[in-house]
């Protein structure tokens, strides 16, 4: 039998929920029985069923006997919900694909052995590494506590963020734009520096023609300056987090928690990019899009806090010395001392080239 079509199907399930499951992972399953799919479904959101539940239902009394595919080993603990092994060993099914075991100390390893005590036959790794990739997030969070961070930035073909003027609208193309949005829907917050909020005064929502989740808004913010009237304190489309240092006071904190907003105010003068994703780890914050300008890039790089590096490159030449550029501050001393990347994926985007890359893990 050739098993990858059907975690293929189960992996395709979870990425159309992969947005919307955050604290949980995206998960997707599928029952098949004698050659044919006879259940399937994903985990739709955090505190409903996960996906091995909506699949056997679905499968009835043809999960007996049955193959199912899960693109994460099953829990094997009471949550939200009762535990997804003892559903699989209570239906009878005879063997479960599993396509990456999960490293929640609550299930990690546990649910394969409760499967295999049951007699069940449990099949481990295929297509293991796009289950990883689907839930970098989840994995990354389990395993540190604090957000995956994405650092996003779009610049031009000689690496202009803005013109020596300032002007940076618009350096990609609208699909570039959009794609852009389905990221921020996929990401628990976003992130971006005092600057652009009195520069742009940006909504940093969601805009997809079908709708889509808006992150969590998270402002560095040293001396409050944040404007009260402002978007992300006057909408309500989504909740705003503003980290100031320790010389902001409590009157000038209380009109911005009247309003909604969250103040955290850190130990030191400055605000720490270390203390800033602990304390987003501590609210169960698993991703962050970081879409500030050189300032707020250039301090995740000098601390070597992120993980993934999202570049938009458009096919314009700006010029000028003193334009700006994706990471400001004083950089590295040398080329030699820069901090070494790996090119995931190059990408067409429209008219635009799309660049992932990730830090190179020292050995």
């Amino acid at each position: 039998m050739n098993h990858s079509p059907y975690m293929k199907l189960a992996l395709s399930l979870a990425k159309a929920t992969n947005g919307q499951t955050s604290p949980n992972p995206a998960v997707g399953a599928v029952v098949v029985k004698d050659g044919e799919v006879v259940g399937m479904g994903a985990h739709l959101k955090a505190g409903e069923g996960h996906a091995e539940v909506h699949a056997i239902r679905a499968a009835g009394e043809k999960a007996k006997e049955s193959d199912v595919y899960v693109t994460l080993e099953p829990c094997s603990h009471y949550g939200k919900t009762p535990p997804c092994t003892k559903l699989l060993i209570s239906s009878g099914v005879k063997r479960v694909h599993i396509a990456c075991t999960d490293p929640n100390p609550l299930v990690a390893g546990r649910g394969i052995q409760q499967l295999r005590d049951a007699g069940i036959e449990v099949m481990i790794g295929e297509l293991e590494l796009e289950a990883l990739e689907l839930n970098k997030h989840f994995f990354h969070f389990i395993q540190h506590g604090t957000p995956f961070v994405t650092l996003k930035t779009a610049v031009t073909l000689d690496g202009k963020t803005a013109s020596d003027t300032g002007d940076s609208k618009w350096i990609t193309s609208e699909t570039s734009r959009t794609d852009v949005h389905h990221d921020r829907h996929r990401h628990d917050a976003i992130l971006v520096g005092v600057n652009t909020i009195m520069k742009d005064n940006p909504h940093l929502t969601t805009r997809l023609p079908q709708g889509g989740k808006n992150p969590i808004r998270v402002i560095l913010d040293t001396f409050l300056r944040t404007p009260l009237h402002s978007h992300v304190v006057e909408d309500q489309e989504s909740k705003t987090i503003i980290f100031t240092g320790n010389t902001v006071n409590e009157d000038q904190r209380r009109p911005f928690v009247e309003k909604g907003c969250e103040i955290i105010s850190t130990s030191n003068e400055r605000v720490d990019i270390h203390t800033v994703l602990k304390e987003l780890g501590e609210r169960n914050i698993l991703s962050l899009y970081v879409e500030g300008g050189s300032t707020i890039h250039s301090s995740f790089l000098m601390e070597g806090a992120f993980q993934e590096l999202i570049m938009y490159m458009s096919p314009k030449i700006v010029g000028g010395k003193s334009a700006y550029t994706s990471f400001g501050g004083e950089g590295y001393p040398t080329i030699a001392d820069g901090m070494k990347m790996e090119i995931k994926s190059i990408d067409r985007v429209g008219q635009d080239i799309k660049i992932v890359a990730f830090p190179q893990k020292s050995v």
